[in-house]
């Protein structure tokens, strides 16, 4: 069995390889990288859709992720919409101008699929989708009760 370094290690790996596809898209785009994690996030997870829930899934600063909202805004890539039962919540939304830019996430994210999983078996695949499903739950049940991003 892999260390505990080697585990960690795979996964900061894994996130580096990430960053560094979407920062391709960052600069072509001229976008911050926490520009194209945000759109990335809102592309990629319906339903998540407020700061809140950029910076706790990301584990990215309030701050960093409130400021790159206020820039996609700007850019008219991004907009507010308030929320109909709460109004303290707000709600991201990707514009039609976004459009380019999540095509380009969506090709990035094949390229990143493929370069993780090349050479796999449908059968590993299919493995690997199970423990990591595993390793999730247990990890969330470890993390019940503790406050995890502060």
């Amino acid at each position: 069995m892999a260390s505990n370094t080697d585990f960690l290690l795979s996964i900061r790996t894994s996130v580096k390889l990430h960053e560094t596809l979407l920062k391709k898209i960052c600069e072509t785009c001229r976008l911050t990288l926490i520009e194209g994690k945000v759109i990335a996030f809102l592309h990629n997870n319906p339903g998540k859709d407020t700061a809140a829930d950029i910076a706790e899934f990301r584990m990215l600063s309030k701050g960093n992720v409130s400021q790159a909202v206020e820039s996609l805004i700007q850019k008219g890539l991004l907009q507010r919409i308030p929320d109909l039962h709460d109004r303290r919540r707000i709600h991201l939304v990707l514009l039609a101008s976004s459009d380019p830019i999540t095509a380009k996430i969506d090709c990035m994210m094949e390229e990143y699929r493929q370069y993780l999983f090349q050479g796999f078996s449908q059968k590993e695949l299919d493995c690997y989708q199970k423990l990591s499903e595993r390793i999730m739950e247990n990890t969330k049940n470890a993390m019940k009760g503790r406050n995890t991003y502060e």
